[in-house]
C-alpha cells in the first residue's frame, strides 16, 4: 500500500492549546459583579458557553472557516462559505440547546476586493435566513502580507461569534439527563463541513499535483467545487424539536475531532456510553480521499464528521415524530445507536475498512 499521508495539524497539541486557553479565560469569569453568589457562567464548556445575567441564559459560540477558505481562492466560487460560517457557530449552541439570534463576523484580507466580499455577504445572508439568525455586526480589515492564500486575488480568514437564548421554558441541554436505554440519532451531514481541510489537500496534491482543484470528480463537478459542498445548518431543526416538546438529553456537534471526542463530551457527566453501531454512510467523496491517502479508519473518523453531522439523544419513542419534523426540512436522520452503562464508545466505521473502533472515556 502507499505511504498514508500526514494531516499537518497535530490535533492532541490544538486540544491542549485549547484546553490552556479556556483555563486562562475561565480565570476571567469572577470579573463581573453579578459573579458573587450568583454564578455568571452556567456551563464550564461543552460546545457553547453560557451566561446567566439576572435569570436570562445567553449562550455564545465563536469559530471560523478554516483552510477551507482555499478551495473558494481555488475555484472562484464564494457564495457557499457563509453556510460553513453560521454551522460552525449555530450548531454549537443548538448543541446545548440554545437558539441562535444574531450573528457577528470578521474578514481579515490582505487587500479589498469587492466582488469578492459582496459574494461572500451573500452567501452568508442565505445561510442565516435559513438559520433565523441576524448579522447585527461586522468588521473587514486589511492586513497587507500578513494574510495569504492561493491564487492572485484577495485573500482572507474569516470568523464569526453568534449568541443566542435558550427557548423560553426549557432548560440547557448539557448530558446530565442521558441514561442507559435511550437511543442515538444521526442527521446526515452534506459532506466535509469545515474540519480537516489540511489532510485533504495534501493528498489531493499528492495525486494530481498542484492544480489538483481542476481534476474531475465527477461528470458535474471538479474536485474544488466537489469539496466546496456547504455545511448543513441544524440549528433550526434542533430548536423546533426542543419546542414541539420532543426532550432532547444530548446534542454532539460532530466537527474536529469527528463522532467519539465530540460526543464524549455529552457523556463525560454521567459516565454513560454509546454503542453507535448504525450511523449513516461515509460519503463516496471522503472514501476517495481516504483510500488515496491511505488514511487509517480510525485517523478518518477522528478528523471528519464520515456522513454523521450531529449526534441526538432522545427516547424511542419520539423517534416518529422526530422522523416527520426532520422530512419537512430534509434532513435525513437515522437511529445510529444506543446509550450503555458502560463508559466506552463503540463505533462502527463504514469507511474504506469497516470495523469496530472503541474509545473508553476519559
Amino acid at each position: 500500500m502507499a505511504k498514508s499521508i500526514k494531516s499537518g495539524i497535530d490535533i492532541d497539541l490544538g486540544n491542549q492549546c485549547s484546553r490552556t486557553a479556556y483555563s486562562w479565560a475561565k480565570k476571567s469569569f469572577s470579573h463581573r459583579p453579578e459573579a458573587s453568589g450568583n454564578p455568571l457562567i452556567t456551563v464550564d464548556g461543552v460546545f457553547s458557553n453560557v451566561m446567566d445575567y439576572q435569570g436570562v441564559k445567553v449562550g455564545i459560540s465563536s469559530d471560523g472557516i478554516g483552510t477551507k477558505i482555499e478551495l473558494a481562492e481555488r475555484t472562484g466560487i464564494y457564495n457557499t462559505l457563509g453556510f460553513d460560517l453560521v454551522a460552525m457557530t449555530a450548531d454549537d449552541l443548538a448543541a446545548n440547546g440554545i437558539e441562535a439570534v444574531n450573528l457577528s463576523n470578521i474578514l481579515d484580507v490582505d487587500h479589498l476586493d469587492h466582488a469578492i466580499v459582496d459574494s461572500l455577504m451573500q452567501g452568508l445572508y442565505e445561510a442565516v435566513k435559513i438559520a433565523r439568525i441576524t448579522v447585527t455586526g461586522g468588521e473587514i480589515a486589511e492586513l497587507g502580507n500578513r494574510i495569504g492564500g492561493y491564487g492572485e486575488r484577495m485573500h482572507f480568514n474569516w470568523c464569526s461569534t453568534a449568541t443566542g437564548l435558550v427557548p423560553e421554558g426549557h432548560e440547557l441541554i448539557d448530558g446530565s439527563c442521558i441514561k442507559p436505554g435511550q437511543i442515538v440519532l444521526s442527521l446526515a451531514s452534506r459532506g466535509f463541513r469545515s474540519n480537516g481541510f489540511s489532510l485533504i489537500r495534501h493528498v489531493l496534491e499528492d495525486a494530481f499535483g498542484p492544480k489538483w482543484h481542476e481534476k474531475k470528480y465527477d461528470a458535474d463537478k471538479t474536485w474544488g467545487e466537489a469539496l466546496l459542498t456547504p455545511s448543513r445548518i441544524y440549528s433550526p431543526l434542533v430548536t423546533d424539536l426542543i419546542r414541539s416538546g420532543i426532550p432532547l438529553y444530548g446534542i454532539a456537534h460532530i466537527t474536529g475531532g469527528g463522532i467519539a471526542e465530540n460526543f464524549e463530551r455529552v457523556l463525560k457527566t454521567t459516565r454513560c456510553g454509546a454503542d453507535i453501531l448504525s450511523p449513516f454512510r461515509s460519503h463516496d467523496i471522503m472514501n476517495s480521499v481516504q483510500k488515496m491517502g491511505n488514511v487509517p479508519e480510525r485517523m478518518a473518523y477522528r478528523l471528519w464528521n464520515m456522513g454523521n453531522g450531529m449526534l441526538l439523544v432522545t427516547d424511542e419513542k419520539f423517534l416518529s415524530e422526530i422522523n416527520n419534523l426532520s422530512e419537512k426540512y430534509d434532513y435525513p436522520v437515522c437511529k445510529a445507536g444506543i446509550i450503555t452503562d458502560e463508559p466506552v464508545i463503540r463505533l462502527q466505521s463504514l469507511g474504506c475498512e469497516p470495523q469496530i473502533l472503541q474509545y473508553p472515556l476519559n
